[in-house]
């Protein structure tokens, strides 16, 4: 019998009411991730990456609504959860580092007083072991001096720091699942891969699942078992990652590998990836939300989607035209 996944995300679809109109931001979205897996959701930006994100957290923008299906967490179907369970899951069993470290921590309160909160919160400490337990989580992601960084404001550390002292949080309660969205966003490419590294490292000793939010396939051929493809709110292609960079079968993946930059390929080689995404708002988005920029169109891409199954588990393609 195989295992159950740590996150199954089954039919998703969600909207949001604007001034403008519904847009549809994901449908029918679908992936698992298992015990100790790192899994990459990739795609432009749009796509629906952190939204799918925001989403199993259950902190979707109020305008925000889930129009169908579930997202499941250890047999709990969090779309259905009450707010006060889910608040102790979040931070304890699910937790989440953001894009902007500065604009996620309080700027106004010292950084081994944000993390001994959540250890307050969801560990099961003592306030009189808080602040000791703050500066441990300080010395496992490597900041150098944790004593004195312990009392530091947000605004005293550089920004790789700050994203340390947030994956510190995320980690401080041993969680199960690991959302990263653009974890290393804003960092140089030596910063960068510091993150990642910890991120991986610590990821592998707690035996912890990790999502990875990223534009950069690059960093998720690097890191990740496994790759989603997402395109303008749907998945087009899913694939353990040597896989989908040696055989990717949907045409959009096609052209975002040749897009991205390697060693061995000057900046004229890079592919650009014709058109734009489509307005999600229309009232009559093609089944194929990328028809309109593909260059291996049919007359048959106007039919709802298929999922044609690869032959390795866990890969899928939805394209009627695939390579």
């Amino acid at each position: 019998m195989s295992a159950v996944p740590v996150l199954s995300v089954d039919n998703l679809s969600v909207e949001f009411r604007t001034r403008g109109g519904i847009v549809k931001a994901l449908e029918r979205v679908n992936f698992n991730i298992n015990k100790g897996e790192m899994v990459a959701i990739v795609g432009e930006s749009g796509s629906g990456k952190s939204v799918t994100a925001y989403t199993v957290m259950g902190i979707l923008d109020a305008a925000g609504r889930v129009s169908q299906g579930t997202a499941t967490f250890g047999g709990l179907d969090l779309l259905n959860t009450p707010e006060n369970v889910l608040r102790d899951i979040r931070g304890r069993e699910i937790s989440m580092i953001f894009q902007n470290p500065r604009v996620a921590l309080n700027p106004i309160r010292r950084v081994g007083d944000q993390i001994a909160d959540v250890l307050l919160q969801h560990g099961n400490v003592t306030r009189r072991e808080a602040p000791q337990r703050a500066v441990e989580m300080l010395m496992k992601v490597r900041i150098p001096d944790p004593q004195r960084r312990a009392r530091a404001y947000p605004f005293e550390l550089s920004g790789g720091m700050c994203q340390r002292i947030m994956i510190a949080i995320a980690l401080a309660c041993s969680p199960k699942l690991l959302i990263a969205d653009e974890p290393t966003t804003g960092l140089d490419v030596t910063t960068q891969a510091a993150i990642m590294d910890l991120i991986a490292e610590l990821g592998a000793e707690q035996g912890m699942s990790t999502l990875l939010i990223t534009h950069d396939l690059g960093m998720a051929a690097e890191y990740c078992d496994h790759i989603v493809v997402m395109h303008a709110g749907h998945i087009v292609e899913a694939a353990p990652t040597i896989e989908l960079f040696h055989h990717p079968r949907h045409p959009y993946t096609a052209k975002l590998i040749a897009a991205t930059p390697k060693p061995s390929v000057s900046l004229k080689d890079l592919a650009a990836i014709p058109g734009n995404l489509p307005d999600l708002r229309a009232a009559e988005i093609p089944p194929c939300r990328y028809s309109a920029r593909c260059e291996r169109r049919q007359a048959r891409c106007d039919q709802a989607l298929p999922q044609v199954m690869g032959e390795l588990k866990d890969s899928m393609v939805a394209c009627w035209n695939p390579l």
